[in-house]
């Protein structure tokens, strides 16, 4: 008998420090440099997707919520440093971040060492394709969501594509996948243009690019000029400035935070395929982060704040399926396969290399005047207007690890 009450004692104890065990996620990002915004906007995506998840309570399975804050500062050896600190020091369950893609991938191996989940924020396809290890999970979208998405918008036979891109794990990567997801729709790319990351002179490149497409007899159904870009030095402004039209050439690009498509105006007409505008999505949980975060911060939600709550919800849905573990080996079996909703909807982690599929949204570019984009003026904003949802299901992204 007295073996039997210890051992239930014992059950008892582990239960309780169980419960009073905090899950702590550490919020590794690049919150200093040219990608400060898009770090800023998901740490308050990221609050607001665990208030969501736990009706207000910051507790999941009766466990509290820990949000530790780390700034990786657009550095590979801080990053690593960080990661490390998060790991070994505040003993986090889960690393969320970097943004920057060639940051993010410094740090992958970490989570290999400590076997700790990762979860990046980057878009390079490597960082879920040839760097992977089974503890990254990414939720945000990948290169090749991206451009397959494009292709999928754009690409048919006779289009004929040159591109712009930084030439950095990104620009590439993303250039790659277009290339792939174009030529399979019947498209072409004639011509890659690669500038540094910190580029600001276009105009070469443009008469490049220009070079590339004007003479060409074999692109009946249009030639265009896309571009993969991140950061406040956008390439298509200066090339419109140069009047591509004169040469039949349209522009196209993805989306893009809304600071960003404030320069959209110049391009009344232009399409492309994007990862979220808040007025695009239907669905309950899009309604509650929109209604909040204009109630919050008198200013709409934009493009990485709808990822960093995705990120919180396939978090607090694989505790859950865990049964409030955090131990890593249940985390990854929670997570592969997970099914979650997100702002944009429904999304599912595939299995084979733990990114999360999910739709993506053919936009138009039309020119209004808005008056709640930002919290403190009126703009005159090129807004991503819904064409249709690309359902994930209509796009085949390659697993590349």
């Amino acid at each position: 008998m007295k073996r039997i009450m210890l051992a239930a004692a014992i059950s008892m104890g582990a239960v309780s420090v169980q419960a009073a065990d905090s899950i702590r996620v550490a919020h590794v990002t690049d919150f200093t440099g040219a990608l400060a915004p898009y770090a800023e906007q998901l740490s308050i995506g990221l609050k607001m997707g665990f208030e969501y998840a736990t009706d207000g309570s910051m507790e999941i399975e009766g466990r509290k919520l820990e949000l530790i804050r780390k700034d990786s500062q657009m550095d590979p050896a801080r990053a690593r440093s960080l990661v490390e600190e998060a790991y070994a020091e505040d003993d986090a369950h889960i690393v969320v971040g970097p943004v920057t893609s060639g940051v993010a991938l410094a740090t992958l191996p970490l989570a290999e060492e400590y076997e700790r989940i990762i979860m990046p924020e980057g878009v390079a396809d490597a960082i879920t394709g040839s760097e992977w290890n089974r503890y990254v999970f990414r939720v945000g979208r990948n290169s090749s969501q991206d451009a397959v998405s494009n292709a999928v918008a754009l690409g048919k036979e006779g289009v004929c594509v040159s591109t712009i891109a930084q030439d950095y794990a990104f620009g590439r990567d993303g250039v790659a996948a277009f290339k792939e997801a174009m030529e399979a729709a019947g498209g072409q790319i004639v011509h890659e243009e690669y500038l540094p990351t910190d580029a600001t002179d276009f105009t070469s490149a443009a008469e490049r690019l220009f070079d590339s497409l004007k003479d060409r007899d074999d692109c009946s159904e249009g030639k265009h000029i896309f571009a993969i870009w991140a950061g406040s030095s956008n390439p298509l402004g200066r090339i419109q400035d140069l009047n591509p039209q004169r040469h039949g050439i349209e522009l196209a690009t993805g989306g893009n935070i809304l600071a960003a498509l404030v320069g959209y105006s110049d391009f009344p007409g232009m399409q492309g395929a994007g990862f979220y505008y808040f007025e695009s999505p239907d669905n309950e949980v899009n309604d509650w982060f929109v209604e909040q975060h204009f109630e919050r911060h008198n200013a709409a939600p934009d493009f990485f704040t709808a990822q960093g709550f995705a990120q919180a919800m396939a978090i607090s849905g694989a505790i859950r399926e865990a049964g409030g573990s955090t131990d890593t080996e249940d985390l990854i079996e929670a997570f592969e396969g997970l099914v979650f909703q997100t702002p944009k909807g429904e999304m599912e982690i595939r299995p084979e290399d733990h990114q999360a599929m999910q739709d993506m949204y053919h936009f138009e570019i039309e020119v209004q005047e808005r008056d709640d984009w930002f919290d403190d003026r009126t703009v005159e904003a090129g807004v991503p207007t819904l064409i249709r949802v690309i359902d994930r299901k209509e796009m085949d992204i390659p697993v590349r690890n």
